[in-house]
């Protein structure tokens, strides 16, 4: 048995189209579909921020004083 997990997007006609490719040819198969409405997340996963890989590890950052901007020609 081989499970596949996607993620779709029904259109705003209703349908789900599914092209789901396997590796089995001519020969029968069961296929057992489970349809979960998904609600938007909003804001970042939990445990994002300690997880994330290559986070820096060494001496907090700092920000130097920001110089005056020049002032440049116009293009147009």
């Amino acid at each position: 048995m081989e499970s596949i997990k996607i993620r779709s997007h029904v259109g705003a006609d209703g349908i789900l189209h599914l092209d789901i490719p396997v590796e089995m040819t001519d020969t029968e198969i069961e296929v057992t579909l489970t349809i979960q409405k998904l609600t938007p997340q909003k804001g970042w996963a939990p445990g994002f921020f300690e997880e994330v890989i290559g986070g820096w590890v060494g001496e907090p950052l700092s920000r130097p004083e920001q110089r005056e901007y020049e002032t440049r020609e116009q293009l147009f």
